[in-house]
Order: C-alpha cells, then structure tokens, then sequence
C-alpha cells in the first residue's frame, strides 16, 4: 500500500505494466507534455546519468525508467510534490535507480556538479508571470505554470551547467517561445539540432513544441514530422496511440 494525502489518488502510468503515479487535482498532475518529452528525447539505453529538471510528481523520471537502464536523478523545488514523486518512485519499486532532490534548479551545478550528466530533461513553467491578480490562487498550480521561482534562461542556463560536452538537454515548451528558447540555448552553449511541433488537431495551429540541443554542438537542425494529437472526432490520432500505447 502507498500513503494517500488529503486529495491524492493512485493513478495508471501505464496499465500493461502496472505503474502507477500519485496525483492531485488540487496539487499536481501531469500532463500530456510530459509523456511526449519523455518519448521524444534520445537516452543512452544500457547506462547513464540522466537528470530531469522541475520533475513535479516524477512523471517524467517513471516514464524514462521505461527506456534506458541508467541511472535517474529528478529536482522539484516544492516540498509536496517532492513528496509525492518519492512515493511514487517507492510504489513501482524504484528507488535503486530513480532518486529525487528536493531544492532549486539554480543551485544544482553546485549541488550536483558540472557536466555530469549525459541527459538533462525540463518541463519548466510556461508562463511568464502575470500581476498578483490574474495568478492562480493555488500556489502548487501557480508555481507549477508560471515563472514564480524558475525562468526559462534560469532552466536552460542550469541544464547547460549540468549536461556535459556532447550530451543531450531536451525541452518540452509553448510554442510561441521558441524564438526565446533557442536564443538562450545558443547563449549557454546549447545547440538546437532537434524539433518538433505538436498541434492539437489538423488545420489548427501548433501550441507546443519538443526541442533537443547537444551541449557545444555544430548547428544542424532537424525538423521533424509535425505531431498532431486528436483526430475531428477528439480521439487521439493513429501517430499518438503510437506514442502512449505502442500501438
């Protein structure tokens, strides 16, 4: 059994292969941006040190667990969801080869130290901060969408710190950022050489987008096939059932 907090529920990760995820309407849950950084960044298969920044309830070092034998670390700054990803990660049996760190991102290159890390994950907050009135009362959620306690340069400048020469950071972030997000990666030493936008439906415009820079890399960027998530009836597309269900 796995201790439950107030709201909390034990929801599948992934039925077939019986993990399963604390979450939290009121606190956190994941979202489908995370199943798709997940799926879209490279990891070495056999071994490595992968790190996944702003990890939340730990969604993204589950899924991770599922595509390479390395070793994961994950970072989440509020103490709640801190303490439900270490639930999680005990629950499916994890703890040998996932760990979390409860502390800032901005203070990880010190913490952990510099270049170590062969892949460097983030699912930062989207949104720039807006004035006291228009944020979100719930201070998990808040913190969870806007740039409160971490900004995207902060997120990116840590990741290049992290990662080391040659290896992979891969970001998972709104669409309309994408100017802002390669001219800070090309700042640190990021460079973006794989791209992909998701759209929601055909004929919509792309609201997310998937981008992965090799640390001091030559610049050669790949676009990828577009992703398109839902068919007109709002089931999911033949491409996403791929990705969620390996069908």
């Amino acid at each position: 059994m796995v201790e439950l907090i107030g709201d909390e529920r034990l929801d599948y990760l992934l039925a077939e292969k019986n993990m399963r995820i604390i979450q939290s309407p009121s606190v956190f849950s994941f979202s489908l941006d995370a199943v798709l950084l997940s799926r879209f960044v490279y990891v070495p298969i056999q071994k490595g040190n992968l790190l996944d920044l702003c990890s939340g309830n730990g969604v993204i070092p589950l899924f991770l667990s599922l595509r390479t034998k390395g070793k994961i670390t994950g970072v989440e700054i509020q103490e709640r969801l801190y303490g439900m990803a270490i639930r999680s990660i005990e629950y499916n049996g994890l703890s040998d080869r996932i760990q979390m760190i409860h502390g800032d991102i901005k203070e990880m290159p010190n913490v952990l130290g510099y270049g170590k890390y062969d892949v460097v994950t983030c699912n930062p907050p989207y949104f720039i901060t807006p004035s006291h009135e228009e944020i979100n009362e719930n201070e998990h959620l808040a913190i969870a969408r806007h740039e409160i306690l971490c900004t995207l340069e902060d997120a990116v400048k840590a990741s290049s710190h992290l990662v080391r020469q040659g290896g992979k950071v891969a970001f998972v972030h709104r669409s309309g950022r994408l100017i802002d997000i390669i001219t800070l990666m090309r700042k640190y030493r990021l460079e973006p050489k794989r791209l992909q936008f998701i759209y929601p439906k055909k004929g919509k415009e792309a609201n997310t987008l998937l981008i992965e820079a090799t640390k001091d890399g030559k610049p050669d960027l790949k676009i990828l096939p577009p992703l398109t998530v839902y068919q007109d009836n709002d089931e999911y597309t033949v491409e996403m059932r791929k990705i969620l269900y390996g069908e």
